[in-house]
């Protein structure tokens, strides 16, 4: 019952959605806080102007971040749209990612993170529209350009680059060398212009300092977080499960989805991978992750045959976001 709701493509659906999550962020709304940074998160180069002008105002940080989370939902259904990666109409995938990110309460106000969702999201639209394309160097150019622009803003978007780069071979049936290149050329673009800045403002081994702590500065949001423990867990478990089921319908897919899923799952790889070899890469790091997670969840709710096991499983992800924002409340409240 509560599955066929969200996936429902009526009119009222967006609303729908809307109202899902503020609900699921009204803890953060009655009571804002700022993220707690390490040295240096927050000071990338794109990011810190934007932070020095919200810092004062923990309400709008909340708001920002949750507008945010509402437009990556939307490029969600854009891409699921364009390139038709769910077979029936609906737009489940948005959800989903709703559902998902409202989970880590942590990040429901503002952090660089979102920022580098927006890029990470235009970059694999970049990517996508590879496919079958006989002039596809402006969307290569175009991938590096939007990844590295990510990076200004959270520095470990760099686990995007060799995912997107692998990607090429998927995308391409016969890929070239300039295709590499090209990717290469576009994400060296804006880091030309950032280190041209950092250079003349005098301002080069600050920068640097900031790189190297946003990767070797030591965090974990998981180390005896026993209710982000528990929601990990259940993600892995869906992950898990749609992966099968992904590899039952493998076959059966077009040739475009079976390729488009294949740059999802590597993405999804290196995200988890920095996660888990980069020191300073913690709970943020998987709102990347559940991008491409999004899509493959919202699959597996959308070509499961028990309705009873859909419905539970759906169920299941829906009271556990549920119950971090009850959980949430109790902690900051005491």
């Amino acid at each position: 019952m509560l599955l066929r709701l969200f996936k429902s493509n009526g009119p009222l659906v967006n609303f729908f959605y809307l109202v899902v999550a503020v609900l699921l962020w009204l803890p953060a709304l009655l009571k804002p806080a700022g993220y707690s940074f390490y040295t240096g998160e927050n000071q990338g180069l794109l990011y810190a102007p934007l932070f020095s002008v919200t810092e004062k105002y923990p309400l709008l940080q909340v708001i920002i971040a949750l507008l945010i989370v509402l437009f990556l939902s939307f490029l969600i259904q854009q891409i699921k749209i364009s390139f038709s990666l769910i077979k029936i109409r609906t737009k489940l995938a948005a959800a989903v990612f709703i559902l998902l990110s409202g989970g880590f309460t942590a990040l429901h106000t503002l952090h660089p993170v979102y920022f580098a969702a927006i890029f990470m999201m235009l970059a694999l639209y970049s990517l996508f529209s590879v496919f079958n394309n006989p002039e596809p160097v402006t969307h290569f150019f175009n991938a590096g350009l939007f990844i590295s622009l990510g990076m200004l803003f959270y520095f470990n978007t760099a686990v995007l680059l060799p995912a997107f780069l692998f990607s090429v071979s998927v995308m391409r049936r016969e890929p070239r060398f300039r295709d590499y290149v090209v990717l290469f050329i576009g994400f060296l673009v804006p880091w030309l212009f950032a280190f041209s800045y950092a250079f003349f403002a005098d301002r080069l081994n600050e920068v640097l300092l900031i790189f190297r702590d946003n990767i070797m500065t030591p965090v974990s949001h998981f180390f005896k977080n026993y209710l982000l423990i528990g929601y990990g867990s259940l993600l892995i478990l869906l992950t898990l499960i749609g992966s099968v089921k992904m590899m039952q319908v493998y076959d059966m897919s077009k040739v475009s989805t079976r390729k488009y899923f294949s740059v999802l799952f590597i993405i999804f790889f290196f995200t988890i991978l920095g996660f888990a070899l980069i020191p300073a890469a913690s709970q943020e790091m998987l709102i990347l992750s559940i991008i491409p997670l999004s899509f493959l969840i919202a699959n597996l709710f959308t070509t499961i045959n028990s309705v009873f096991w859909s419905e539970f499983l759906f169920t299941l992800l829906l009271l556990a976001t549920i119950f971090m924002q009850v959980a949430r409340y109790f902690l900051v409240n005491g």
